[in-house]
């Protein structure tokens, strides 16, 4: 047995000392991200009905020890997912949604009208989006709501692989591509346009030129001077650079007072 602790059994993916036969294609696979990485289908886990013990290579039904030889396969066992872990990562089985999750029950919340489960912290705190995990990813277009990767949630409520989230705003990305909101707070940003537009005025022939922009963060139309480096909303106390034009530019020249001509 000693000599038995000392191999390694299971994938980069999980520690287990048993892998899965594939009922879609046969095989054995020590799980469903290994088997996806070498088909071009992939596998349900749920469906899974058979496993083979890495240790005696006893084909059995889905349990937790060996028939045979009696190993344990993982400290972890789910019989509603298939799911054996020997790795202690705080799982645990929500109904709610259907599949293990990580990180300790007594950490997350499931939240009804979002269909997952969220950090208590954001309990009562959070934008509920109907159903927002199960959708692909909107940068990766791969799936959520099984995902391994940690999720990111904007203001706005759509959810982000977190290694997207940290890609997308590295290449300077700030809205949600989605629904365009801003993902963060972006005043220091709008600051920043504020002075570099004081101090590069635009042409005479172009200073009477007015365009009318949607905000993408307030929802406001408003009328704004024309400027190559941004159009600021003018509803109070947005001020969000985050706009895009929907009508214009027009010319509204200055009307200046005429003073009476003298006989």
């Amino acid at each position: 047995m000693a000599e038995e602790e000392n191999v390694e059994y299971g994938c980069e993916h999980y520690k287990r000392k048993c892998k899965l036969v594939t009922p879609c294609c046969d095989k054995v696979y020590t799980c469903r991200f290994c088997h996806d990485e070498k088909e071009e289908h992939t596998l349900n886990r749920k469906n899974v009905d058979e496993i083979m013990c890495s240790v005696c290579e006893t084909k059995q039904p889905v349990q937790q020890n060996c028939s045979n030889c009696g190993i344990l396969f993982g400290q972890y066992f789910c019989g509603k997912c298939k799911l054996i872990d020997d790795e202690d990562k705080k799982q645990y089985h929500c109904e709610g949604c259907g599949i293990c999750r990580v990180g300790g029950r007594d950490k997350f919340f499931h939240c009804q009208t979002c269909d997952m489960c969220l950090p208590k912290k954001l309990e009562n705190q959070h934008r509920c989006v109907e159903k927002m995990s199960r959708t692909n990813c909107p940068i990766c277009l791969e799936d959520i709501h099984t995902s391994r990767i940690p999720s990111h949630i904007p203001s706005c409520g759509h959810l982000i692989h977190r290694t997207c989230f940290n890609s997308f705003i590295h290449r300077g990305h700030y809205a949600c591509p989605v629904c365009q909101r801003s993902m963060m707070p972006m005043e220091s940003y709008w600051r920043i346009l504020d002075e570099e537009i004081a101090s590069t005025p635009m042409p005479v022939e172009y200073q009477n030129f007015f365009v009318t922009i949607l905000c993408n963060d307030c929802h406001q139309f408003s009328e704004v001077p024309m400027h190559p480096l941004g159009a600021k909303c003018q509803n109070a106390p947005c001020g969000s650079y985050n706009t895009c034009r929907s009508g214009g530019p027009v010319n509204r020249p200055v009307v200046r007072e005429q003073t009476p001509n003298s006989e």
